[in-house]
């Protein structure tokens, strides 16, 4: 059986906990791998060689960190295939969706390939007589990164590389459910030519993420995940004396009025919800239809939904894999199962899908439910599977008053042919991403993300202007130097003196 240990100082590093976790291929529901779990000692090592590195990296030139920065995504982009692949085999996510993951990791790398534009400073200079004030922005130090399942390597990389460009050293606690990817990344790293110790990943449960959050050594965390655990990662880590931007979970709407372009809206819907299994933080989960489209945008999504072709993942002709685990499966299953009884109209049941020869696997079909209440554990709850809830609205402002009053603001999209109606949307809605006519409305890697509300704990969005402002701090110096000419007697700059 393969195993995956730990990375720290730039080396492979077995597992001395004794502790080992089972790693699964979804598609088959057998265990493939074992993972170590780390102990806070092991935590403790690598956050050791995370700050002994930090003496030389902090201080290194930008053009040596940008230097490694364009080999690493050069290499990346050579073993995306591979990369894809691991991620593939053990989150079950199709090939094409853990393709378009590494594509979308890759523009950070991008954006911290740039990171000398975004690390100038300012100057004023006058600002009394002889007084100039400059800004300037310093690393943190040692920095640390936990991430989920459903993105193994994308979400890292929207944290690490931008981390190291600005001259901190970064341990990664990745989902021990599939952590082969963070392996990968991180030697790759190394093969670029980061300094041993700059980048670290350690595997584990709780254990781990609690020592990383005690460590004095550790300046800030960043984490995205459920909301339950954002907020126990703020609360803990803040108390603990450090920065943090925890990213939570979503209930993500997507409001489709009268004028709007149906099919159009029913194709966005299929792929927002359905993608990647439903298993994504900015998959649209509830449909608002607002006035009399209800019934018609319903069989429109139901009739593409019904032709998703569902499968392995390293089958090119699915179109939708299995979820994670068979724990998750059932907790989403039960979603559907119990939905009729909290008045909801059942229009597809995925519940009882299989796949032929791979019965085993972790297999739930489309789900899609209808005439759904505000107070029904399918609207309320992140379900982070295959299942959408289809509300109804008579106007639009019921519409944005149903989706203000979610206890989530992460992202949000509205359907319609109207730039006014659009326009008010955007100002009115309360959420930190907004698509017009766009489903999933997640930033290219120079703009932020981030949600409002229960969706985002901390002050800061990750990547883009906010990621490169969370790993570095502010400093302003002040300077006053006496003009040449007022030098001590004796001493003779090659100035003319005052008489």
């Amino acid at each position: 059986m393969k195993t995956v240990n730990h990375w720290i100082g730039g080396k492979t590093v077995e597992g001395a906990s004794g502790n080992w976790g089972p790693v699964t291929d979804p598609a088959t529901g057998a265990v493939t791998t074992q993972v170590a779990l780390a102990s806070a000692e092991e935590v403790d090592s690598a956050v050791a060689a995370a700050k002994a590195a930090y003496a030389t990296w902090g201080t290194s030139s930008l053009a040596q960190r940008t230097g490694i920065l364009f080999r690493y995504r050069a290499l990346l982009d050579a073993r995306r295939d591979e990369i894809a692949a691991l991620i593939t085999a053990e989150h079950g996510k199709v090939h094409s969706d853990a393709l378009g993951e590494v594509a979308r990791g890759l523009e950070i790398v991008e954006l911290a390939c740039g990171i000398t534009t975004q690390l100038k400073g300012e100057l004023s200079t006058q600002v009394s007589n002889r007084v100039d004030v400059s800004s300037i922005r310093q690393p943190l130090g040692v920095v640390a990164g936990i991430t989920p399942f459903n993105f193994p390597a994308m979400v890292p990389m929207w944290m690490f590389p931008l981390a190291v460009a600005c001259g901190n050293t970064f341990v990664l606690k990745p989902s021990e459910k599939d952590p082969s990817a963070a392996n990968l990344l991180a030697e790759l790293a190394a093969e670029a030519g980061l300094p041993d110790g700059v980048l670290n990943v350690v595997h584990g449960d709780k254990a781990a993420v609690d020592a990383l959050l005690a460590h004095p050594d550790v300046a800030a965390v960043s984490f995205v995940g459920s909301t339950p655990i954002a907020r126990y990662i703020h609360t803990t880590a803040s108390a603990n004396g450090k920065r943090v931007q925890a990213l939570g979970g979503a209930k993500n709407h997507m409001l489709v009025l009268p004028d709007a372009d149906l099919d159009a809206a029913a194709d966005a819907a299929v792929s927002a919800a359905y993608g990647s299994a439903g298993e994504r933080c900015m998959a649209i989960s509830a449909v608002v239809a607002v006035g009399a489209i209800g019934d018609e945008l319903v069989a429109k999504i139901r009739e593409r939904a019904e032709k998703i072709k569902i499968g392995p993942g390293n089958d090119p002709a699915s179109e939708m894999g299995p979820l994670i685990t068979k724990a998750h499966r059932d907790k989403v299953a039960g979603y559907v199962t119990g939905a009729a009884a909290q008045g909801a109209e059942v229009v597809l049941d995925g519940t009882g899908h299989t796949v032929e020869g791979f019965e085993e696997g972790h297999w739930i079909g489309l789900s899609l439910l209808d005439k759904v209440s505000t107070d029904s554990d399918a609207y309320r709850d992140e379900i982070f599977g295959p299942v959408l809830v289809v509300l109804r609205t008579e106007t639009y402002e019921e519409g944005v008053e149903l989706i203000n009053a979610s206890p989530f603001g992460n992202g949000t999209a509205i359907f319609t042919r109207d730039g006014g109606a659009a326009r008010r949307f955007q100002l009115e809605i309360e959420a930190g991403m907004v698509g017009v006519n766009v489903p999933i409305p997640v930033p290219v890697g120079y703009h932020s993300f981030g949600g409002w509300k229960d969706s985002l704990f901390g002050d800061h969005h990750i990547y883009g202007n906010d990621g490169v402002h969370f790993y570095t701090r502010g400093k302003v110096v002040t300077t006053r130097w006496p003009d040449p000419s007022e030098a001590p007697a004796g001493v003779d700059l090659g100035f003319p003196r005052n008489h």
